[in-house]
């Protein structure tokens, strides 16, 4: 486990079950939804060496070779890569260093988690080493929809693309303007700075240059904003995605 208590912010970090936010209290708040008996769907976590879904875990290299990703989690198809299975290894205060498996193997990612005044910033740089396997990366935290106090969580969100759906949820590579919630979606173009608000309690804005976004709020527990280097199935849909990220999740009252 890592810890770092600053000021207003309490952050636990469990190393062992993928490197995630397991805990994040701000003003005695907590921010990270709780195990609820699957690796997918609690805490904060990075998405790494993909992020998102790869259809029928089939990656491909410059050459045009198949390479079949683990589809245990989400069959037939691979989800949000290594990272969020995997234990990572921590390399000083906040930061972590994952060695990725095969067909990865040689590449590296690491995880920086760290508390600015009242905002938590969090970066994921892929290294690929000998590895030519496509790569993006992505976050993926959990907002739980109740706090102990207030209002259930609303987002803030407005983008110019929606990335279409096929009838197994991944994209097809057309696109419209967006939908009417509920979303399990992948946006680019945004418009202003996301956010989520619990109403007279707390607001999350989400500061990142990432040129796509996943929001997912199917979930009666909790809603998910997503900020990603590319998109679902990125590689299958002939897009590349940056090897960093980084975000800032600046906490305020609501």
């Amino acid at each position: 486990m890592q810890f770092i208590d600053d000021a207003e912010f309490q952050i636990a970090i469990d190393l062992d079950q993928g490197g995630r936010i397991a805990s994040l209290k701000w003003r005695d708040m907590e921010f990270a939804l709780p195990f609820r008996g699957e690796s997918h769907t609690w805490g904060w976590y990075a998405m790494a060496p993909w992020a998102g879904r790869v259809r029928n875990g089939i990656i491909r290299n410059p050459a045009g070779k198949e390479f079949q990703l683990p589809t245990t989690i989400d069959p037939p198809h691979a989800l949000h890569g290594f990272g969020f299975t995997s234990s990572w290894q921590e390399i000083g205060p906040g930061r972590a260093l994952l060695h990725l498996p095969a067909p990865y193997g040689g590449a590296t990612v690491e995880q920086n988690i760290e508390v600015l005044d009242d905002a938590v910033r969090w970066s994921l740089e892929y290294e690929p080493g000998d590895c030519e396997l496509p790569a993006w990366l992505g976050f993926h935290p959990w907002f739980p929809r109740d706090l102990a106090l207030g209002a259930s969580a609303e987002i803030e969100f407005a983008a110019e693309t929606m990335l279409l759906r096929d009838s197994e949820g991944l994209p097809t590579g057309k696109s419209s303007t967006p939908g009417p919630q509920p979303w399990d979606d992948a946006f680019t173009q945004i418009r202003g700075v996301p956010a989520v608000v619990w109403e007279d309690v707390a607001r999350i804005d989400i500061e990142s240059d990432a040129p796509w976004w996943v929001v997912y709020t199917e979930d009666a527990d909790a809603v998910c904003i997503e900020p990603q280097t590319a998109p679902p199935d990125a590689a299958n849909l002939g897009l590349v995605g940056e090897h960093y990220i980084e975000a800032l999740f600046v906490f305020s009252e609501g």
